[in-house]
């Protein structure tokens, strides 16, 4: 029985991805790599597939894909610290996520927020502005 979290030669994906603290319980691991959220050097796998150092790991998260490079493999979960050290995100992720990141800024900027809550007559103007045939078309 192993007593060390380190791993020689490679783990299971869907270990590696709760010990790097991408996802909270194993079986939310699984259930992306199964549902093809993860892929493994452009190669969709399963979730039984072994990761190794060097492998490049592509992640559809929340309508964006990020890229990753494996630097450590373990199989036990650790400090969020020691996981980030498990892996390094690529250069043309972190430009696409802060392009991403700046252009979600600009569209919440551009949106007219109410000062409060609609009051009743104002309510009333919302149901007819929906239930009116104008809006639909």
């Amino acid at each position: 029985m192993k007593t060390d979290s380190k791993v020689e030669t490679g783990t299971r994906i869907d270990k590696w991805l709760w010990a790097a603290r991408f996802y909270k319980t194993r079986s939310k691991a699984k259930a992306a790599v199964v549902g093809g959220h993860v892929h493994v050097n452009g190669s969709r796998v399963k979730a039984a597939h072994d990761v190794r150092v060097g492998d490049v790991l592509t992640m559809n998260r929340d309508h964006f894909k990020e890229e990753f490079v494996v630097q450590e493999i373990s199989d036990k979960r650790a400090s969020a610290t020691v996981a980030q050290s498990m892996y390094e995100e690529t250069d043309a992720s972190i430009e696409r996520r802060e392009a991403n990141k700046l252009q979600r800024q600009v569209m919440q900027a551009s949106l007219i927020n109410p000062k409060s809550k609609p009051n009743k007559a104002d309510r009333r103007e919302l149901i007819r502005l929906k239930n009116s045939s104008d809006w639909r078309d």
